[in-house]
């Protein structure tokens, strides 16, 4: 007992030294939100709109990214899945830090199978970085009930799933 002790005070020093936490350290803000803002419309068929929302940062000289993925639900095991192929916009600069809060958004088009549908919803993941440094970071899923600054198809158009027919 007594050798793993020094591993254990090891371990909790690099986690209180400010390594980035999965689940994010930044206070949760109504400004961090997850949506789906455009679901198979007529002015938008076969597409899936995901808009996300972030806070900035006290230290202004921080930048923010977001990254844009989509999941379909597969029927047989009851679980979600990523899409693996045209379905992460991969991380993308959406500003500095010193603006309050920043909003970004992403279209990706499926085409259904014959007969059939895709439930689909999306996965925000946010980074804060200083340089190369990402200092904190996390992810959402899409939920219903967020107000887009531009994009929603219908306009105020939030939803936590998108079914594509």
């Amino acid at each position: 007992m007594s050798r793993r002790a020094p591993l254990v005070v090891f371990a909790a020093a690099l986690v209180l030294a400010g390594a980035p936490s999965a689940l994010g350290a930044r206070p949760r803000s109504p400004e961090l939100w997850a949506t789906i803002n455009v679901c198979d419309t007529i002015a938008h068929p076969d597409t899936i709109g995901i808009r996300g929302s972030m806070p900035g940062a006290p230290d202004r000289t921080e930048q923010m990214f977001m990254r844009f993925r989509v999941q379909y639900f597969r029927v047989d095991d009851q679980h979600w899945h990523n899409i693996t192929k045209g379905a992460d916009s991969g991380f993308l600069p959406v500003g500095s830090a010193r603006y309050k809060v920043r909003q970004a958004g992403r279209l990706f088009v499926f085409a259904p199978p014959a007969g059939g549908s895709f439930e689909l919803r999306g996965k925000v993941y946010f980074q804060w970085r200083k340089g190369a440094k990402v200092v904190d970071q996390l992810a959402l899923l899409t939920t219903a009930g967020h107000r887009s600054s531009a994009g929603s198809d219908p306009a105020g158009y939030s939803s936590d799933t998108c079914v594509i027919r």
